[in-house]
């Protein structure tokens, strides 16, 4: 079986097809004689690499691949000027095509040089990650990480084409798994109630990673993502409440050091916190927090940050939070929930609130 998701942008909408298999239909017709080049990363690369060029090459294209290091640091701006030598060392043209195949990283990264090259050409996300199929790889949003924060330096581009193969993910380490279904969950939080139910009834399957039980799943958290982006696509409104857990949790990143937690751990642990603050400014049901905590710990996620080995100090996250995109005057918004379902955004806290929420939820700390 398969799915398809339309993105609906006017001039730049596409199809999101999610299933096994995975063939890229939007270069099969007509991109005879053009040439492409696949981004990927030295995890990914061994895995499907070869693969994946083989079936450009099928489609006529003339193929290379740049492969980056694996992990956060290489979303970077050094990195981006080695990916610009690359495309012009292969003679990409403005005719060209760029693939991300990979996780979250090396679509952001990837995004990110494909709309700046020569002023933008086409790219395709081949996700390879659960988090990418269901987040990363939809809505447009391509960027790199500065010292000061993840994301600073970025554009709004749309693929044109996400190609989700479902079979990939039988490749995932069991922490990289979880860390996608974190975004899965918050779906549930900020849009669906039923689909929150649905994940409580299908945890054990999901952890399985059952594709009859995940591929309708990936399918709605990507049908959420195009509602909201096709309503908000440059983030200027309620495209925000795509980041509940967020705000905390790239501070948790930021202070761990990029790569030593694993993006949706960090976001599961700022959901946590969401949650426990929702309950104090929002009206969220203490019933629903602790729904929520023990699905995350459910389907392998952590609930608390020495279960990561991280010591969260208020202190630091704090001043994380200060360069935060959402931030207002260094003073950090929240998205937060009034019930599953339904949550509202740009949310400022007072600070006495935020760190008794943070202490309730974690103890303080560790």
């Amino acid at each position: 079986m398969s799915r398809i998701v339309h993105v609906d942008l006017d001039e730049r909408s596409y199809d999101i097809h999610i299933g096994a298999g995975g063939e890229i239909a939007s270069l099969r017709e007509g991109a005879a004689g053009q040439r492409a080049l696949i981004v990927t990363d030295t995890n990914v690369d061994p895995l499907f690499g070869a693969r994946c060029e083989a079936m450009l090459a099928g489609y006529g294209m003339q193929v290379q691949r740049a492969v980056v290091p694996a992990g956060e640091s290489s979303k970077s701006l050094p990195v981006v000027q080695t990916l610009y030598e690359r495309a012009v060392e292969v003679g990409l043209d403005r005719h060209a095509t760029l693939v991300a195949l990979g996780g979250g990283m090396v679509g952001d990264l990837a995004g990110f040089v494909a709309a700046t090259y020569l002023r933008g050409i086409r790219f395709v996300q081949v996700p390879t990650t659960l988090l990418a199929m269901v987040d990363s790889s939809v809505g447009g949003k391509t960027g790199v990480n500065l010292a000061a924060g993840k994301n600073l330096v970025g554009a709004f581009y749309q693929p044109i084409e996400v190609v989700a193969d479902l079979a990939m993910l039988a490749t995932l380490p069991a922490r990289e798994y979880a860390s996608g279904l974190a975004e899965v969950v918050k779906y549930g939080v900020i849009w669906d109630a039923t689909l929150f139910r649905k994940l409580e009834d299908k945890a054990e399957a999901l952890q399985r990673r059952d594709l009859d039980v995940l591929e309708p799943i990936v399918a709605r958290c990507c049908e959420i993502k195009a509602e909201v982006v096709a309503v908000d696509e440059r983030d200027s409104g309620v495209r925000a409440i795509l980041n509940f857990g967020h705000t905390l949790g790239h501070a948790i990143e930021k202070i761990s050091g990029y790569g030593g937690l694993l993006h949706g751990e960090a976001v599961s642990l700022g959901m946590v916190f969401a949650a426990e603050l929702s309950c104090r400014e929002t009206g969220f049901a203490s019933e629903d927090r602790d729904r929520l905590v023990q699905l995350l710990g459910a389907v392998g996620l952590p609930v608390l940050p020495g279960e990561r080995g991280v010591r969260a100090d208020w202190a630091a996250l704090r001043e994380a939070m200060r360069t935060d995109k959402k931030s207002r005057g260094q003073v950090p918004r929240f998205v937060l929930a009034q019930k599953l379902g339904a949550v509202v955004y740009d949310h400022a806290v007072a600070e006495d609130v935020a760190e008794q929420a943070f202490a309730a939820a974690f103890g303080g700390g560790a």
